[in-house]
């Protein structure tokens, strides 16, 4: 954990287990969430650098992890195992498993849209979108057949000025995916 412009405040030692992701910061505030190449999921403290909690239950490395918007005690992750999940911090316990990649669920992988709707992207091309409150996939995008898997994505806001408008402040916000491939590739969805 560094301060702005400054030295390392604190070094985090997890056991010599090799941290593949990091969800910063959520919870409380005063949280980091670790994912690993040991199958778990790690919640640190920021102020004292000390292990809080394990999560356990992938099969596989944890590929992706990230707090859920407006919900500061939810860890929303992704494995090699193909299988994306939700974790309670309060509780210690995971909370819902969502299957259907037929690949690995890449890193950065998963993001979300909004506090009932996940998505998730792998290396079997495709971006599935999952509802949090019924366990059901919503819908699902298949890139680019030279894509080679999908390895990132994010939802961006873009701002699109009015037609005829002369004011800066008339503008309508879309919001867009956009994916990264295994090949390099950049793509917005739109």
């Amino acid at each position: 954990v560094y301060g702005i412009l400054k030295h390392p405040n604190h070094y985090i030692n997890n056991n010599n287990n090799k941290s593949n992701s990091i969800g910063v910061i959520g919870g409380n505030g005063y949280t980091i969430c670790s994912g690993s190449f040991d199958n778990s999921i790690r919640l640190w403290d920021v102020e004292t650098a000390k292990e809080l909690t394990v999560f356990k239950g992938y099969k596989g490395y944890v590929r992706s992890v990230k707090y859920l918007p407006n919900e500061t005690n939810t860890i929303c992750s992704g494995s090699e195992d193909k299988s994306v999940r939700l974790w309670d911090i309060r509780s210690n316990k995971e909370i819902r498993v969502f299957e259907g990649h037929n690949n690995n669920n890449n890193s950065d992988g998963t993001s979300i849209i909004n506090s009932n709707v996940i998505c998730s992207g792998s290396y079997d091309n495709t971006i599935r979108f999952w509802d949090i409150r019924t366990n059901k996939q919503l819908h699902m995008i298949k890139g680019n057949d030279e894509d080679d898997g999908i390895i990132s994505l994010q939802f961006l806001p873009f701002r699109n000025k009015e037609k005829g408008s002369k004011n800066t402040n008339d503008s309508i916000y879309n919001v867009n995916l956009c994916y990264c491939s295994a090949k390099s590739m950049i793509r917005i969805w739109g």
